[in-house]
């Protein structure tokens, strides 16, 4: 870009007339007289300068009054090794405003733009002194969102900016870490994430921290059951003793509310059958057969494509107001629960109603090479909005649930295998593109036969359950694209100034491109998300490679760093691209106790029999169900 041509030239002459000794007021006096001889325009552009100058000059206003002094700023840069523990998020004297709406969108399924849209911004016209009266502490952080280049449609890294500036925000494990304080370190994070939900949000949905307060969904208690398997197998008995004690004393389900079949049915009903497995323990099995049964009102359609909605306890469902579609990857990733509890009860009317679904799903056109849109309508049993095809939100645990059916059954059921096989060809086939400079393997999206460089955080599912298809038999190159994958899903984060990925990443395809990965502004977020600990997890396991231990390690240290809050929990937070202004949420999703903290507890573990992955098959929520025996 060629600079403008300048029209317009100042020149001013001030040569001293009289005598130094006629003082101040002359001078004054010449000075207006020579300002009043100027044009308007040239009066203009002298104090358009006079006010670039003073926007020049801003940032150091800014960081005296965030109070950063230089000696805290020399401090910090030339520190090398960081705490285990790093600072955490302050607590606010005053409790954020309630979100105006407590609807909640599926967390795993959602259209990425509506998970995006509707969060509630920062404040961005706060003046300090108005964070003052508020006590927020503008020292440590900002509350008052990131500051962003509108005009811009995507960011990236800063150009000019090496290696070595990511590499100072991602320390390697250290090498006198035992396995033991790995382990303790998840323990100690899962202590105060749980210490926060028990001080104010008990019983309740999930845990808004900053606010000390807590948001509802289904006013089930959902964070408390996400949590139950993972405190037996950290070995939490305190903890889960009190939980067990809610559960069997305050859990009900006859309640006049409206539940989304496949969020209630990973998290509650997957969480209690894990939990009964695990224990043995009877009264959560009961508790299981109660919501099992309460959902199966949704089966009940046209075409046997559930419903995406129950009030269970009117054991009424229906679709959304807006449409009578319902999610693919909602209709495919209830199998694995609804199957164990059938093989449990005893009673088939659980395994047959998803049974049916996965049969119609498989003789369906609008596939593409395996592919499978991502809408099916509940009246005629059809796929609709047809052409687009994405490993992301609405599709992903379609192909997730493929494979561990397969698995969970015994390897028996080979329609589920064909499917699978043909679906990962289908992706290489159509997703898989390469970006540049750096050649990282990732997954895109395809729209009318138009390619996205788009990926989410959510297909970051994918190298790990590619692994676990190659674990029980499946082509070797399998596991060659899951390690490629991982080596991209972990660079989603350390390319990042926190640290922590965001929900949405575009790749550079161009040669020429100074950076792999550009974020859009509406992107940035990261809500405590599984996917990326998951795929490390079974990478571990799997190669017993270390370097997915150090990776874990890295991005645990940075939910630590930016997004630990000192009054108890863990925040969601809007910009994982700004360090100094990461806008928290003031929500801990259930899943960061459900799955991210158990994946990474998994993956320090040396022990290949704790939930071992010849035994048990994780449920797209974290829930381990057990493999069935040959003789079931």
């Amino acid at each position: 870009m060629h600079p403008s041509t300048r029209q317009d030239y100042i020149s001013i002459s001030l040569a001293g007339q009289g005598n130094y000794n006629n003082g101040k007021q002359w001078r004054r006096q010449s000075c207006w007289r020579k300002w009043k001889q100027l044009s308007r325009l040239q009066r203009s552009l002298i104090l358009l300068f006079l006010f670039m100058c003073g926007i020049a000059s801003y940032p150091t206003v800014n960081e005296h009054l965030r109070g950063l002094t230089d000696g805290e700023r020399s401090t910090e840069s030339n520190s090398v090794l960081r705490p285990v523990f790093p600072p955490v998020l302050p607590e606010p004297v005053k409790p954020l405003p309630e979100e105006t709406s407590q609807r909640k969108l599926s967390h795993k399924r959602g259209p990425p733009i509506l998970h995006t849209r509707l969060q509630k911004k920062g404040n961005g016209s706060d003046t300090v002194e108005e964070k003052k009266e508020r006590g927020e502490e503008e020292a440590v952080i900002s509350w008052r969102g990131a500051v962003g280049n509108t005009d811009e449609d995507t960011e990236g890294a800063k150009e000019g900016e090496s290696k070595d500036h990511f590499l100072a925000h991602h320390e390697a494990r250290p090498s006198n870490q035992t396995e033991a304080s790995l382990l303790e370190a998840v323990k100690e994070a899962f202590r105060h994430a749980w210490q926060g939900y028990k001080d104010f949000a008990w019983g309740h949905d999930e845990l808004r921290p900053l606010s000390k307060s807590y948001s509802e969904w289904f006013g089930l208690g959902l964070t408390l059951i996400d949590a139950l398997d993972t405190m037996w197998i950290l070995g939490l008995k305190e903890e889960f003793e009190e939980a067990r004690t809610w559960v069997a004393t305050e859990l009900t389900f006859n309640k006049n509310v409206d539940v989304n079949l496949f969020e209630s049915t990973i998290r509650i009903l997957g969480g209690l059958l894990s939990t009964y497995n695990l224990t043995g323990d009877t009264m959560f099995l009961d508790k299981a057969k109660d919501i099992g049964s309460r959902l199966m009102p949704a089966f009940n359609t046209p075409s046997k494509i559930p419903y995406s909605d129950v009030n269970i306890g009117k054991g009424i469902a229906h679709p959304p107001r807006w449409t009578s579609d319902s999610t693919v990857a909602e209709v495919t990733s209830i199998q694995l629960e609804f199957r164990e509890l059938s093989r449990l009860t005893q009673d088939p009317q659980y395994q047959d109603a998803v049974a049916e679904v996965m049969k119609q799903v498989h003789k369906l056109d609008g596939k593409l090479d395996g592919l499978v849109p991502m809408f099916i309508n509940t009246n005629n049993g059809q796929f609709t909005h047809q052409g687009i095809f994405t490993l992301g939100a609405r599709a992903d645990s379609y192909y997730e649930y493929l494979l561990k059916q397969w698995i969970q059954g015994g390897k028996k059921e080979d329609q589920l295998l064909e499917d699978y096989v043909q679906a990962i060809e289908g992706v290489k086939k159509n997703l898989l593109q390469k970006s540049s400079p750096n050649g990282l393997t990732f997954v895109g999206e395809l729209s009318h036969g138009q390619f996205s460089s788009k990926m989410d955080h959510l297909v970051c599912f994918l190298p790990g359950t590619l692994a676990l298809g190659a674990h029980h038999g499946l082509p070797a190159d399998h596991m060659d694209l899951a390690k490629q994958l991982m080596e991209t899903c972990y660079q989603m984060y350390i390319q990042m100034e926190t640290g922590l990925s965001p929900e949405i990443v575009h790749f550079n395809m161009h040669q020429g491109s100074i950076r792999d990965i550009d974020v859009k502004l509406a992107d940035r977020h990261n809500l405590l998300r599984p996917e990326t600990v998951e795929s490390l997890f079974y990478l571990y396991r799997l190669t017993k490679d270390h370097k997915y231990q150090d990776w874990g390690w890295n991005i645990l240290q940075n939910f630590n760093k930016y997004t630990k809050v000192s009054s108890g929990g863990y925040t969601s937070i809007n910009n994982v691209r700004d360090p100094d202004y990461t806008s928290p949420r003031d929500k801990m999703e259930s899943f960061f106790l459900g799955e991210t903290l158990k994946y990474l507890y998994l993956l320090f573990s040396e022990d290949p029999n704790l939930i071992s992955l010849d035994q048990y098959v994780f449920n797209t929520e974290a829930h381990p169900l057990p493999i069935w025996p040959s003789t079931a």
